[in-house]
């Protein structure tokens, strides 16, 4: 839609000057025709010119291009999402947002293009996780051989009770997905860290180590290589506290020209001003020393913006943060939705903050 009369501003006591802008544009000067109309010169003169003016704007290819609404990426309340690129096509694995008692179960979703989203429900449930009884959330996957192993957390455990974080398996990245243990792999809690929110990360020299951790901790551990059980460090130590300033939750682990980028969420979960947060290191165990804020609430889109995971186009460095966040009219803790923007980095490595949008992915990508 396009607005041929939108008044900006009156230019000294006489003239009235009206903008001819692009609704995509509205309320800016940029790419706009100025449009002064003084007293006594005939209206319908002057609605004429302002038609053949934006007609103009139009043929010249100067109207700001308007792009349809992406984000929220899919229907429906979902958080805590994974990103991943498996073969050709883009996943997004998140929680199902709900109260603890109805979230008991697993979907996922696929895009060719970061676009276009296919729907795989109920790719894993509590009937299949005899130790599940709810609040199942923050899922991730990864394939190694051929097979793909799905890592949650369940139960909301706390010190005594059958909880944490387990691990499925199954031959495709849509499921269904098996119980691997019939137990949790990480059950205990260690160092303050409630077992939850894990992150699976592959080092250059094919090592898996696991971040997780809830109520402000953080821990590393090391997995065997079958995802059955963790293996101690060369020190003897099983769990390792790497816990970095201001951090709460949601770790996420990628590197970039050699670097680590250890990212995390800080904040209430359920209120407005949950953020992510990031630092750099030159290894996987840190030090982790924060280096800012890079996603937060805006009064313009939305509020609780974190739990995010990270993709890059294959072969491009082109990055995307995938997040929740919730909507401005809304305020409960589980209206949460998935969404996707673009994440950029300075000349010299830094993220810079990121911008939420409602577009959020242009044009269809392809990987």
């Amino acid at each position: 839609m396009i607005s041929a009369l939108n008044p900006l501003s009156r230019l000294g006591s006489r003239t009235l000057t009206y903008f001819i802008c692009p609704a995509a544009v509205q309320n800016s000067k940029s790419k706009c025709i100025l449009a002064p109309n003084k007293p006594g010169y005939p209206m319908n003169t002057f609605r004429t010119y302002c038609t053949l003016s934006l007609a103009w704007l139009c043929i010249a290819g100067l109207t700001q291009p308007l792009f349809a609404q992406q984000n929220p990426i899919i229907p429906g309340w979902y958080a805590d999402p994974e990103g991943i690129v498996y073969g050709d096509r883009f996943w997004v694995y998140p929680t199902y947002s709900a109260p603890y008692e109805e979230q008991v179960f697993f979907d996922a979703f696929s895009s060719p293009d970061l676009v276009n989203w296919t729907k795989h429900p109920r790719i894993i449930d509590t009937a299949e996780v005899k130790w599940a009884k709810r609040a199942m959330w923050a899922p991730g996957v990864l394939e190694k051989d051929g097979k793909y192993y799905f890592f949650f957390a369940a139960n909301d455990v706390h010190e005594g009770q059958v909880g944490g974080i387990g691990v499925a398996v199954a031959d495709r990245p849509e499921g269904p997905f098996k119980d691997l243990l019939g137990k949790p792999l990480i059950n205990d809690i260690v160092n303050g860290a409630q077992p939850i929110d894990q992150f699976v990360f592959k080092d250059k020299d094919g090592t898996y180590y696991m971040y997780y951790g809830g109520w402000r901790h953080c821990n590393i551990v090391r997995l065997n290589d079958d995802f059955t059980g963790l293996v101690p460090f060369d020190d003897g130590e099983i769990y390792k506290e790497v816990t970095p300033e201001s951090y709460v939750e949601g770790p996420f682990m990628f590197m970039r020209n050699g670097n680590y980028y250890f990212m995390w969420s800080e904040g209430g979960w359920g209120g407005p001003h949950y953020k992510v947060a990031y630092a750099i290191a030159d290894s996987p165990f840190g030090p982790f020393k924060r280096v800012a804020t890079i996603l937060e609430q805006d009064p313009e889109i939305a509020t609780g913006a974190g739990h995010h995971s990270v993709i890059q186009v294959p072969g491009n460095d082109q990055w995307y943060i995938v997040y929740h966040r919730r909507p401005l009219d809304k305020k409960g803790a589980n209206e949460r939705v998935t969404c996707v923007d673009e994440m950029h980095f300075d000349e010299d490595g830094y993220i810079m903050p990121v911008q939420m949008t409602h577009t959020g992915v242009r044009h269809p990508l392809r990987n």
